[in-house]
């Protein structure tokens, strides 16, 4: 119900920060408005999964290709009383992975390429209890939609770079321009804030829902170390407005950029630390 509430909450807000945002082009501004608004709000319930799985580039698997991912999810949804989630693998080099869809009954599970590469599978085991803990948790669908807000807002911002660039018409010639300029500034930081906000505390609850789903935290610490590491060293295919989704921000190596000082997820070291100082076997 709390994470109900929520996304319902963030549907609502980026409903109504399209259609403030768009008014400042005058009438047809807010008509345009509205109807981004209802096909966005819309599309982040329904199409926020399959939005997430296009972006990584992912294709579904079948157990053939991958018996050992096939195997540890079916040992994982008995262990979680969770129906099994579609299976994908996207092509990043870099090790990673992520949970998205609805509901448990429409979820999906992406591991990248790099982590079959750089991981034991006991590692990936950990790594997988980590993301059905996010099914299991119900907070897939906000973090899908957080995802689909950053990307909402980004595009609104590019509207306002082109307005701005290539004018707005006879009707918006008395518009100040500061306003484009300044929704060019705040649009980032505003989606960053966001994929903060919602981020940070899911992967600490999700690291203790996975160690106690398997009885054990060091599969999952030690698959952490590694992802630190390499989301370091090895560049990642993901972008930039789906980086809260991964267990790992696939971002760390990259250049700073001034969205990038908003940190989507908690210090990599605490989450290993908590892992291996056993209270994720304490009373929530």
């Amino acid at each position: 119900m709390k994470n109900t509430l929520k996304t319902t909450m963030l549907l609502a807000t980026m409903g109504a920060l399209i259609m403030f945002i768009s008014s400042f082009w005058g009438p047809g501004g807010l008509t345009i408005g509205l109807f981004l608004a209802l096909a966005m709000v819309g599309g982040s319930y329904w199409m926020s999964d399959k939005l997430a799985i296009r972006s990584a580039r992912a294709i579904e698997v079948e157990e053939g290709q991958l018996p050992e991912y096939w195997s540890i999810m079916r040992e994982l949804c008995l262990l979680s009383d969770l129906p099994m989630p579609r299976i994908y693998v996207s092509p990043d080099p870099q090790p990673n992975a992520f949970a998205t869809g609805r509901n448990p009954n429409h979820a999906a599970v992406c591991i990248t390429e790099g982590l079959i590469q750089h991981l034991s599978w006991d590692q990936i085991r950990g790594v997988l209890a980590h993301e059905m803990a996010h099914i299991k948790n119900r907070d897939i669908l906000i973090g899908s939609v957080a995802a689909a807000i950053a990307m909402a807002i980004s595009f609104v911002a590019n509207m306002a770079q082109f307005a701005m660039i290539f004018g707005g018409g006879s009707r918006n010639r008395d518009r100040n321009p500061l306003v484009d300029l300044l929704l060019i500034i705040v649009a980032p930081i505003a989606a960053a804030l966001i994929q903060m906000a919602i981020s940070r505390s899911r992967e600490f609850q999700a690291d203790r829902t996975a160690a106690r789903m398997i009885s054990d935290g060091e599969p999952l610490a030690a698959a952490l170390e590694k992802l630190d590491v390499a989301s370091r060293s090895i560049p990642s295919l993901a972008n930039a407005n789906q980086a809260q989704m991964y267990i790992a921000n696939p971002l760390a190596g990259r250049k700073m950029a001034f969205r990038n000082l908003f940190t989507t997820h908690p210090p990599m070291e605490k989450r290993i630390a908590r892992l291996r100082d056993g209270s994720w076997r304490d009373a929530v």
